[in-house]
Order: structure tokens, then sequence, then C-alpha cells
């Protein structure tokens, strides 16, 4: 029997937008590991420290996985516009009455679903990214974490090898695809968010390093209307960036470059190199060799600007969601994790880089908490080139 405390936690949380849900889907990640509740906010302050707590901590699969059901059922793209009783909806779904009838009920308890007196519709959020026939639909992350709830499973296997769980399977360019249409899906309103923080007016040139879909390198663009962007990437990766491109006003202003860049040197010189949620995938030494091959692509004041789970306290265990992220490092990469600010500060200076410093965002803006550090190569910033207008031509013939 849940705890009254956790009973009223879970009745009062509302899952409205696709990050609350994702947060609360990604919940199951916290009983595997025995380390914290529910959402991000709570991950951060909660100590397990009773019986009653670890088993708090542990039952946290359950909301999780009523939403994952939900997913398997294809219940929101079933339900559509429409309003449904349970008997016609169960007979749709050729399930149970008394299953759907109790699924339906945490669903709408949290929100996801609506319900008046005897009939179901879907939020607006189910209507939507949840919500196959829509155009918001995020299919691609939708299908990563249903994915992840398997593999999670199978930690025990690689705290004993110390290799990600299918370490004998070569990498599959189909796969690779899913992957970056699901990172799409991920970064949609976060790109824009961040792009508008992040001030790029006397830069004329963007690398967007393992930039896999180019969102941010698009959202730069749109922000930016004089900056040229490339994005950097495995050959799979950029034809979804391609995809994704071809329908964007600017994307005459955006170029490719198929590149295993954790192996090969950067072509090219850029004012500034943006490295978004790639410093987790590598081991140290990996990185630290990456950012060699950064400077060496950097113009004389260009910017290295990385966004990451950093960790930010001494005995590097907080924020705790970036700890649980390493555990993801652990089943997917052979030599990734996530690192503390102060290591990869570390890192910055051993490679010739200068002015390392925290980046701050509005509180909520950011992908992660404390997530972004900019450091620079010596030497004068890169100047502006302004373009001049046939009006200013002409008040200067006057």
């Amino acid at each position: 029997m849940v705890p009254q405390t956790n009973r009223k936690r879970i009745v009062t949380q509302r899952i409205t937008t696709f990050d609350e849900f994702r947060d609360a889907v990604s919940a199951y990640r916290l009983p595997r590991v025995l380390l914290a509740a529910l959402d991000r906010k709570r991950i951060v302050t909660q100590r397990i420290t009773t019986f009653d707590e670890f088993r708090d901590a542990v039952s946290a699969y359950r909301l999780p996985r009523v939403l994952l059901a939900a997913l398997d059922l294809d219940l929101f793209t079933t339900i559509g516009d429409r309003s449904w009783t349970i008997p016609d909806l169960a007979k749709e779904l050729k399930v149970s009455e008394r299953g759907l009838s109790i699924l339906c009920r945490n669903l709408a308890a949290v929100g996801v679903l609506q319900k008046k007196r005897v009939r179901y519709k879907n939020s607006r959020l189910g209507a939507t990214a949840l919500n196959a026939h829509h155009r918001a639909y995020r299919g691609g992350y939708l299908k990563l974490i249903k994915s992840h709830w398997a593999d999670w499973i199978r930690i025990s296997e690689s705290v004993r090898s110390g290799l990600p769980i299918d370490h004998d399977i070569p990498d599959n360019p189909d796969y690779r695809r899913q992957f970056t249409w699901a990172m799409h899906h991920r970064t949609l309103e976060i790109a824009p968010a961040i792009a508008t923080q992040i001030p790029l007016a006397h830069s004329q040139t963007l690398l967007d390093l393992g930039g896999g879909p180019g969102t941010y390198a698009m959202a730069f663009l749109a922000k930016h209307p004089m900056l040229h962007a490339t994005v950097c990437d495995r050959e799979a990766a950029l034809e979804v960036a391609k995809e994704i491109a071809s329908t964007h006003k600017a994307r005459r202003r955006l170029s490719y470059l198929p590149l295993d860049f954790s192996n090969e040197p950067i072509p090219g010189m850029y004012d500034v190199i943006w490295y978004s949620n790639v410093l987790h995938i590598y081991s140290p030494e990996e990185n630290k060799a990456i950012f060699r091959r950064v400077w060496a692509a950097l113009r004389p004041g260009g910017r290295f600007i990385i966004q990451d789970a950093f960790l930010h306290d001494r005995e590097g265990l907080y924020p705790v969601e970036a700890s649980l992220f390493a555990v993801s490092m652990l089943l997917f990469t052979r030599g990734g994790d996530t690192y503390s600010t102060a290591e990869t500060t570390r890192w910055l200076k051993e490679a010739g880089f200068v002015g390392v410093k925290p980046v701050r965002l509005k509180k909520g803006t950011g992908d992660w908490e404390g997530g972004i550090l900019e450091a620079s190569v010596p030497g004068p910033p890169p100047k502006t080139t302004v373009r001049r207008t046939r009006s200013s031509r002409n008040r200067k013939a006057h």
C-alpha cells in the first residue's frame, strides 16, 4: 500500500506537455538504480534514508508503465479527436473492458486523457504529440523511450561487464536514422529557446558538431539571418538533417559535413563550434582529443560552446538527473559518462582554450540544469562584416 504522501503526489501531478510526458515516462530509470522520485525537481533533493522511502522510489515504475502501455496499445491514436465509452473503445482496441477501464482511469488522473461521466477523450497532448495521425506527432522519440524500458532492465549486465548491452552489434544506419529523428522530436521546443539566449551577432560561421538532425543549427540560423551553419555527423544522421531542413526558410545557409570527428581532423575554420549533448558519448581521453581538433578548427577568438548533463558538486553526484543519465551511457556507449564542469574546464584549458565560463539561461529554458559551458581560442574575436544596403550607399554618397 502506498503511503498517503506519495498518493497525493501522484494524483496531483498533471501531464500537459510533451516534456512532462517524457519526464514521467523516464521515471522507470529511478527504480532500477534506487536513487530518487518522480520528476526532475524532486530528483535533485530527495534522499532515501528509510525503508518507506526506498519502497516509494522503487514503486515509481508504475506510472511510466501505465503510460507506456497506452503507447503500446496505440490508445491515443485510436481515440483521435473523438469521445469514447469504455465498451466501444475496448471493442475498437480488441482489449478487455476491465483492463481498459483501469488504464484509462489512471491516464485521466494525470491529465493525459480527459473524462466526463462515462466517456473519455484525448487531452491536447494526447491528441497531438501522442497521436500518430497528427502532424505534431513525436513518433521517433516515443519509439526510443519505449525501447529503453527493456534496455534498462539489463543494467546488471552492463555493470558486470562494463560494456554496452549490445556491444557486439554493429551500428545500423536504419537505427541511426530513427535515433536522429528521436533527437529532433526531443529538442523541437528546447532548441529555439536556447538559440535566443546565445549571442551570435558577431559570428558568421557555426559548426554544429555531432549535430544529428541539425535542429540546433536551424534554430541558430532562424535567429541570426547573417549566420551560415554546418552540421557535422554521420551520413545516416545527415540524411535526416537534410529532410528536416528542406522545409526551412534558412536551408540555403546550411551545409553538411559527413565526418568521424572522434578520429579525424575537422576541416575548415569557424567562428563558433556548438557541441550539444555529445560530450557524454565519449570517454575522457576521446573528449580531450576532440577538444584539440576543435581548437584547431576555430579562428582566433572563436568560441567553443558545450551543452551537456554536467555534474556540479564536489563529489560528482548532483544533479541526480545527470548521474542517472550516466547509466544510459553505460548501457549504450563503450566509454561514455557524464562529467563535472570542473573536469571539463580542466580539459578545455589543457587543449589551449581560455575564458572558460558557464552560460546562464533563463530558469526552465535549458536542456539541463546549468548545462552550458563556453570557452574561446586566444586572439581577438571575429569581426562582423556588415553588408551595405543601397540606402546606406546613398547616404554615404550624399
